[in-house]
């Protein structure tokens, strides 16, 4: 599967901030301001599941999926990372990202579907950008 046949599927596109390009993924930020939501899309045409991916994608994955894991803790200091490939409404392949708190609105519930989203303000975003981009570009080194 070519990268440059993959496009990202609509409901991503909708509902998610594009922030990187990364050596396998797009890293997109969920555009809800209640939870630091992050996404990792595998740049594979006609990908629904991790063992669709070839082995060496498969390992590229883990380790982008773990350095984010690592730098988002670090950076939101959460109780929890959650990590996970769902599918069931998006069948493109997608980890979800987010940092929980024993204090956000669905602890310890799923946030899908808790409640409604709420959109980052612009100020929200640079904020988070600042605070976000620069650690992220160091450890997942950006692709140029």
């Amino acid at each position: 599967m070519l990268e440059n046949q993959f496009e990202l599927h609509p409901l991503l596109k909708r509902d998610c901030i594009e922030l990187l390009d990364l050596k396998l993924s797009k890293l997109l930020l969920m555009n809800d301001c209640q939870y630091p939501w992050f996404i990792l899309v595998p740049k594979r045409a006609d990908i629904t599941d991790v063992y669709q991916l070839d082995w060496q994608d498969q390992q590229q994955l883990l380790n982008e999926s773990s350095a984010l894991s690592e730098i988002l803790m670090q950076v939101f200091m959460g109780k929890k990372m959650n990590v996970a490939a769902i599918g069931n409404v998006c069948p493109q392949l997608h980890l979800h990202h987010i940092v929980r708190y024993e204090d956000d609105a669905a602890w310890p519930k799923p946030v899908w579907g808790y409640q409604p989203t709420i959109a980052y303000s612009s100020e929200q975003l640079t904020e988070l950008q600042e605070k976000l981009l620069p650690a992220l570009k160091l450890v997942l080194k950006q692709e140029e």
